[in-house]
């Protein structure tokens, strides 16, 4: 949102501004005498833009891949799963955002010497993976889901002190690969079978971790040869 805003005010001040895309549309209106929106409701909608190209690339890429199928009903390929960049982007960014593991401990085997302090043999530490993966020195807008972010930052491969949602070191989870192998699967038939939306409880904080305090409940509804049902077949509450 503060990506957003920057923008929103850069190109407002722009001496000699064209008209080009859907962003300059949203200021031609925020400069006319009496607009219909003010600069925050400006700001949700171009949000709410961005979040549903998200979407849309992830629902075009599983589309793609029952496109190439001989046989529509069978099951995922490895190559399938291989080809599904923009989902390991979007699992990637749910990780960072959303770590089942709020906090790791560690014990001190020996003296350890960081930045002229010493954390003495036998102590017991306690690690925050949430606080690196919000830190404004690693990822702009840490605070924002974007995926996109992910297409110009090396993907983890383990564990870094930047990115820890498995763990590190030789406490590594060795199902790491696999965990995320099931996130892609799951999205694949989610997005391919089904529709939502948002039916209440959106509000998000971020202490301590990632959570919904009035839970996120959305209405799962089955699509049928490209159409959907008029009639949600469940209410799903997370």
């Amino acid at each position: 949102m503060k990506m957003l805003k920057q923008q929103l005010v850069e190109r407002r001040n722009a001496a000699d501004r064209e008209t080009v895309d859907f962003f300059d549309l949203v200021i031609d209106e925020l400069n006319k005498p009496n607009p219909i929106m003010d600069e925050s409701t400006a700001l949700d909608l171009l949000f709410t833009m961005l979040f549903a190209s998200h979407e849309t690339t992830s629902m075009e890429e599983h589309e793609k891949i029952l496109e190439r199928r001989v046989d529509p009903d069978s099951d995922i390929t490895w190559e399938e799963y291989k080809s599904m960049k923009f989902t390991s982007h979007v699992i990637h960014e749910s990780l960072r955002l959303a770590n089942i593991a709020l906090v790791m401990f560690r014990k001190a085997d020996q003296d350890v010497h960081i930045n002229g302090h010493t954390i003495p043999k036998g102590s017991k530490i306690m690690i925050c993976s949430l606080a690196s993966h919000l830190n404004m020195k690693v990822y702009e807008d840490p605070s924002v889901f974007n995926p996109w972010r992910w297409k110009d930052i090396p993907e983890p491969v383990g564990a870094s002190k930047d990115f820890m949602a498995f763990g590190g070191g030789l406490r590594l989870c060795a199902g790491a690969d696999f965990s995320k192998m099931q996130m892609a699967m799951f999205l694949h038939y989610l997005v391919t079978n089904y529709m939502w939306k948002t039916v209440s409880g959106w509000t998000m904080v971020f202490y301590p971790g990632s959570q919904f305090p009035d839970g996120f409940h959305i209405q799962l509804l089955p699509k049928v040869s490209n159409m959907v049902l008029e009639n949600p077949i469940k209410k799903l509450g997370a």
